[in-house]
């Protein structure tokens, strides 16, 4: 297990680049956050399996999990023996990460402080990127950056998983729209996100449009294969590196 330097140093890094690792939200450098957040994760274990042996991850491929946070789903993939490449900007989640990593005796991850913006992949191309309720912490114009350079991580045919909060309601909806899902999904008795928690999140961080994102993925040289939209405001996309 590896723990790279904090990319944000890189002295290459332009003076205007978005500084992704300044906490929005949640503040994920608290370590008290960051075990409340696993502890509202629950058991996410079924969950993975079932999409990596959707997306046919196997023994060798090499995975890169874009905002592991407490590296849930590299775990999953590590179990496969897949080459997992497990980033995130908060040195409390990779600690905690890399903790439960050791319990399982697992061997087959590298951790990265790094993001979306910052993260150097090398040096064989990836098969799989995934990025699971993280990509909403980047403005767009940063959010277009990012995806452009997942792109430049895959191999031709690789694959790009995202889900995140993202809205398919009509914009002249979105009052109602949101509060029926702060209505819907919040929890005030600490076994999930608070209302204070979602209104924060509308309020601070950066959801957008399905439709954004479509266009998105398409500048960034994606093939889309999927999208679902089934719920109003959370959406998940299968893109393919042509």
């Amino acid at each position: 297990m590896k723990d790279d330097a904090p990319a944000s140093k890189s002295a290459d890094r332009k003076s205007w680049t978005y500084d992704e690792f300044a906490q929005t939200g949640l503040d994920f450098a608290d370590p008290a956050e960051v075990e409340a957040y696993d502890r509202r994760q629950g058991d996410r274990d079924t969950p993975n399996v079932c999409l990596l042996e959707e997306l046919r991850v196997k023994s060798g491929d090499i995975v890169v999990d874009l905002g592991t946070g407490t590296a849930s789903l590299a775990i999953a993939a590590a179990r496969l023996r897949a080459k997992v490449h497990a980033v995130d900007v908060s040195r409390p989640m990779l600690e905690r990460a890399r903790a439960k990593t050791a319990v399982e005796g697992l061997d087959g991850i590298e951790f990265h402080h790094a993001g979306f913006l910052t993260y150097r992949h090398r040096p064989q191309t990836a098969d799989f990127v995934f990025s699971q309720f993280a990509l909403h912490h980047l403005p767009d114009f940063w959010k277009q950056a990012a995806l452009t350079r997942i792109a430049s991580m895959l191999r031709s045919g690789g694959v790009f998983y995202l889900r995140d909060v993202i809205f398919s309601f009509e914009p002249k909806d979105q009052g109602d729209a949101v509060e029926t899902w702060f209505e819907t999904v919040s929890r005030e008795d600490g076994s999930g996100w608070s209302r204070g928690d979602f209104e924060a999140h509308i309020r601070e961080e950066y959801s957008t449009y399905a439709w954004i994102i479509e266009g998105m993925l398409l500048r960034a040289g994606f093939r889309i294969q999927k999208i679902d939209t089934s719920l109003s405001t959370y959406g998940t996309f299968l893109a393919i590196r042509p």
